[in-house]
């Protein structure tokens, strides 16, 4: 079963990379972004046998650094 993992900073947390991309949008000459914050999309092939609470214990341990950063499950079919 195809799942995804969007991981993006929390709020007050510092993002470098989505201050970069902002500042290169607008030397590229795209006006009305605001601001920009980057975050990973994890995307997993899991067996059907995969529970949910084994999904969230991958991303407590590895995936996401729950200290700075939220996630976000999507399981597909």
């Amino acid at each position: 079963m195809k799942t995804r993992i969007f991981v993006t900073l929390k709020g007050g947390v510092l993002d470098p990379q989505g201050k970069a991309i902002h500042h290169a949008l607008e030397s590229l000459g795209f006006s009305g972004v605001n601001d920009v914050r980057a975050g990973k999309l994890i995307e997993l092939d899991l067996a059907e046998s995969v529970t949910d609470g084994e999904i969230e214990e991958m991303c407590k341990k590895l995936l996401a650094n729950t200290v700075i950063e939220n996630y976000r499950i999507e399981r597909g079919a």
